[in-house]
């Protein structure tokens, strides 16, 4: 049997629904994958028990029985990089204030790191993707919710709390009464995510009764998206909407920060060519001009990778 690729990182994403692994190696290829339900129970040990699991299985379809360097984990929440703890973990809150990383090395024997989902895709994005070159950039990522995460000069921006880059909880709207989950009102969350996207367009619906999503089996992101690309007019009504919104946080980003670029990724991004034309007209209007002019606004490249690919990077250069 010949011998596997040698220093390759065992990066795994844990999401709220899946749990996706892969190895990495230190010039960004990807040797394996796997994916399994994320356990939904109240012990963070099954959780550490999953990825041992998907390690395993690597082990087992690759033949190797070394060649990982390290385990390097991105979490949906807050993370405590130094102590290696997840802090808040909304949509795993098993995890909350739980030892991760040593509980990782523990079962495993391999150095453990953890960074928050968004984080990692920023670094992702920078390493491999839309922001190769760059070393100043924003990325936000629009899915259920809308997560960022900021590089500054080559360096990711945790801030003190390491809970930098909560781009999705920037008032847009702060008279506007939409309740977000955080407590805050008019956030960016509530009107450029997946779930926002769904919620105003049942809010708008009545105003269009010859729209085709009236008949729609089941209510999506994608399917609005579908019926915007179409020609619908509430569909491309409510994107409409979503571009303006993100577009203002995103002027608000470009006045405080001056990036090279931002990323955007996700799965709402599919919506681009109905929201892209209002996103970057309420930057024009609002972020000051020379920087404006400065900055690209592109889709993310790396698409579900940049997670895996960030986590990888993250542990390569934290030997």
């Amino acid at each position: 049997m010949s011998e596997g690729p040698k220093n390759l990182i065992f990066a795994a994403d844990l999401g709220g629904t899946h749990l996706r692994a892969a190895t990495v190696d230190e010039r960004g290829t990807i040797h394996f994958r796997s994916k399994q339900n994320t356990p939904q129970g109240t012990d963070p040990n099954q959780i550490v028990t999953a990825v041992v699991n998907a390690v395993g299985e690597y082990k087992n379809e690759s033949g190797a029985t070394d060649g990982l360097k390290a385990i390097s984990l991105v979490v949906p929440g807050t993370v405590n990089v130094d102590a290696g703890t997840v802090v808040k973990a909304p949509n795993l809150p098993c995890l909350d204030g739980f030892p991760l990383a040593s509980a990782l090395t523990s079962e495993l024997g391999l150095p453990a790191i953890l960074e928050n989902d968004a984080n990692a895709a920023a670094v992702g994005e920078m390493w491999q993707g839309a922001a190769r070159g760059c070393r100043t950039i924003i990325c936000v990522t629009l899915g259920t919710g809308v997560g960022g995460g900021i590089i500054l000069d080559g360096e990711l921006w945790r801030g003190v709390d390491g809970a930098a880059a909560e781009i999705g909880h920037m008032c847009v709207d702060p008279f506007g009464g939409v309740a977000c989950t955080c407590g805050s009102r008019g956030c960016l969350e509530v009107f450029a995510s997946a779930t926002a996207i769904v919620r105003m367009t049942r809010e708008a619906s009545p105003r269009y009764p010859d729209s085709v999503l009236h008949n729609a089996r089941a209510l999506t992101a994608q399917t609005i998206f579908e019926a915007g690309l179409g020609g619908d007019e509430l569909g491309l009504q409510v994107f409409r909407r979503m571009g303006v919104y993100l577009g203002i946080g995103l002027a608000n980003l470009i006045n405080i920060l001056n990036p090279e670029m931002i990323v955007i990724g996700g799965g709402v991004v599919n919506g681009w060519d109905l929201f892209e034309k209002h996103m970057l007209q309420q930057v024009e209007e609002r972020a000051f001009p020379l920087l404006a002019a400065r900055v690209r606004i592109e889709r993310a490249k790396c698409g579900d990778d940049a997670g895996l690919l960030g986590a990888a990077r993250l542990a390569i250069a934290n030997p």
